[in-house]
């Protein structure tokens, strides 16, 4: 039987939603769209990248383990201030990567980011 892994992050919407931040399943860690917190897209950026870091860390995986990106920004003209901070994050491990103009679950939200990544041989 395969073996899966649960990851929490406390976030607000894992208990009410019925989600947790990150699963490592099949080979993979599946980390959910994670917000961040901060008034501009810029800091909740690096916030949503900083969960999500903590998160892979859990597992033992970072960014350069990451191979596929989902992010989603309510305005897409938003989305070129990130790419210095995803570039930093990324570095010279840059994954598959989509961007999607799309309604968030609150609209104080600018940016929510998925991501699969290769989990760490057991």
């Amino acid at each position: 039987m395969a073996r899966i892994t649960r990851i929490s992050s406390g976030g607000e919407f894992e208990k009410t939603v019925g989600y947790c931040r990150a699963v490592v399943a099949g080979g993979f860690v599946h980390v959910a769209g994670t917000v961040g917190q901060g008034e501009d897209v810029v800091s909740q950026c690096r916030s949503a990248l900083e969960i999500i870091r903590k998160a892979l860390g859990e597992v033992g995986a970072g960014f350069a383990d990451v191979v596929r990106v989902n992010y989603y920004l309510p305005e897409r003209q938003e989305f070129e201030a990130c790419w210095p901070i995803l570039a930093e994050a990324f570095g010279a491990n840059p994954p598959a990567a989509t961007m999607i103009e799309a309604g968030l679950i609150d609209p104080k939200y600018r940016i929510e980011i998925e991501l699969t990544a290769l989990a760490p041989a057991a």
